[in-house]
């Protein structure tokens, strides 16, 4: 995205996600993870190339004017027949320019058809206790706190909670 921002009376769109994505998201996924909202040591992590370890097929992609602002990454929960009908939402982020623009919504939205669309009756997802701002998205969608991991993870020397939420569909 250009260093200008973005006005909301704009569409923001989404779709599937496709190999030609692939710089853009991984351009989206080097901003996005902070102490705040992630994992800083996952920066470490990044490879080359954002469809390392999943496929386009479980990535949804928004557009904002015709370039991509944001992605939800929606996978089934259990490699198991038992766990049939439950997603997971495993990363959702938004380019920094595009922020406050309804681009998260849009995709939550879209990920929520996408599993009616599969038969699912559940779409799952983590957030860190500390991510205030994500956690009023979600709440906003109909998600809902379903349990809470006291002292999960260690992140610059604070003690942080992971809670489950999820929606059901």
């Amino acid at each position: 995205m250009s260093d200008e921002r973005p006005s909301a009376d704009r569409q923001v769109t989404v779709r599937r996600a496709v190999e030609e994505d692939d710089a853009a998201l991984l351009a989206i996924e080097q901003v996005s993870w902070d102490a705040s909202s992630g994992f800083p040591s996952y920066q470490d992590t990044l490879t080359d190339t954002f469809f390392a370890r999943t496929g386009p097929d479980a990535h949804l992609v928004a557009e904002y004017d015709g370039e991509v602002v944001g992605y939800l990454r929606l996978q089934d929960k259990y490699p198991f027949p038992e766990g049939a009908g439950v997603l997971t939402i495993n990363g959702l982020a938004t380019a920094p320019t595009a922020r406050r623009l309804g681009v998260a919504s849009a995709l939550l939205d879209a990920a929520a058809a996408e599993g009616v669309l599969r038969g699912a009756r559940k779409i799952s997802l983590h957030v860190h206790s500390t991510n205030a701002p994500a956690r009023r998205l979600y709440e906003r969608h109909g998600y809902v706190v379903e349990g809470t991991h006291p002292n999960e993870f260690l992140i610059e020397g604070d003690l942080i909670a992971a809670l489950d939420m999820a929606k059901m569909l």
